[in-house]
C-alpha cells in the first residue's frame, strides 16, 4: 500500500527535509572547526534550534491547531490541549552530529489522543526516508518494510542506547547490558535511537532496548516498527513506553525472550 497520497505524512516529510537541509549546511561549517571550540558549540546549538523551528513552521502552517512537542523548545503555545500532538527531534544523535560521525537523523511523529498515527525518520547522510502511517504499513524510500524473522537471542543483533554518565538509570542498565552481551549474537550502540528503530523496522536489527529515553527519541521509530510487523512495549509488558522512559522493540518471535532476559538481569 502506498503512503504517498497521505496529506499529513506529506507535511511531516516536508518538515523533515527542511530540518535536514539545516543540518547539512551546519555540518559543512562544523568540519572546519575543532569539536571543543566555542564556535563549534554555537553552530551545533544554532542548528538544533533552527532545525526545530523549520519543523514547527512547516507543521503550524499546515495545521495551526495542532500542538508540537520538541526537544529544544518544549511545547509552547495555546494548542497544548489539542488532541493532535506532534513529537519532534530535529537532530536525533546530536553527539554524533557534533563529531561528524555519520549516524544521525530527523525524527517526527504525530499522535491523536495519545495514539501514534504518523512517523517519519529521515537519514540525510544516506538519503533514507523511513515513513509509517497507522494501519497502512511502513516504507523506506517508498518500498515496504518488514522486521526480521529472528526468534533466538543467540542469533539476534540488538541495538541499545546507553544512559548518560550522570543518569540515575545507569547502575540498573549496566548489569542488563553485561547479561545481554553474553547471550545475544551481537549488541550495537550507534547513538541515535530513532535510526536504531528504523533499522529494526527494516530488518537490519532484530531487537532494541533502552532504559532512559524521552518521547521524542522513540515516537516515530516505534510506529515504524509496529507497522513493519514488529512489537514495541515497556518493561512492564504494557504500551506506556512514551511515558515510562523504557522501551523494548523486536521482531515478534524475539520480543518475549528479549524482555525476559532484561527483566532477569535487571537489579530488583
Amino acid at each position: 500500500m502506498s503512503l504517498v497520497g497521505d496529506p499529513v505524512l506529506a507535511v511531516a516529510v516536508r518538515a523533515a527535509r527542511r530540518a535536514a537541509s539545516v543540518m547539512v549546511d551546519a555540518s559543512r561549517d562544523l568540519r572546519r572547526l575543532p569539536t571543543f571550540s566555542k564556535e563549534h558549540g554555537d553552530i551545533v546549538s544554532s542548528a538544533d534550534a533552527d532545525a526545530e523551528s523549520a519543523i514547527r513552521a512547516t507543521i503550524s502552517a499546515a495545521f495551526p491547531e495542532h500542538a508540537v512537542l520538541g526537544e529544544e523548545q518544549g511545547e509552547p503555545g495555546a494548542a497544548k490541549d489539542s488532541p493532535y500532538r506532534w513529537i519532534v527531534d530535529p537532530i536525533d544523535g546530536t553527539m554524533n552530529f557534533v563529531h561528524g560521525f555519520p549516524y544521525y537523523a530527523v525524527s517526527i511523529a504525530l499522535t491523536h489522543n495519545g495514539d501514534l498515527t504518523h512517523g517519519v525518520v529521515l537519514d540525510p547522510l544516506h538519503d533514507e526516508l523511513f515513513t509509517a502511517v497507522r494501519g497502512k504499513g511502513a516504507q523506506l524510500n517508498g518500498a515496504p518494510l518488514r522486521v526480521s524473522a529472528c526468534t533466538r537471542l543467540e542469533d539476534a543483533l540488538v541495538g541499545t542506547v546507553f544512559p548518560t554518565r550522570r543518569s540515575s538509570r545507569l547502575p540498573g542498565y549496566l548489569p542488563v547490558l553485561s547479561a545481554l552481551m553474553g547471550r545475544c549474537g551481537g549488541i550495537r550502540r550507534a547513538g541515535a535511537c530513532a535510526l536504531d528503530l528504523a533499522h529494526l523496522a527494516a530488518g537490519r536489527f532484530d531487537g532494541f532496548f533502552v532504559m532512559s529515553l524521552r518521547s521524542w527519541d522513540v515516537a516515530a521509530g516505534a510506529l515504524l516498527v509496529k507497522e513493519a510487523g514488529g512489537r514495541v512495549g515497556d518493561l512492564a509488558g504494557g504500551t506506556e513506553f512514551l511515558r515510562s522512559h523504557e522501551v523494548i522493540a523486536a521482531a515478534p518471535g524475539l520480543f518475549n525472550p528479549l524482555r525476559e532476559a532484561i527483566l532477569a538481569a535487571r537489579p530488583s
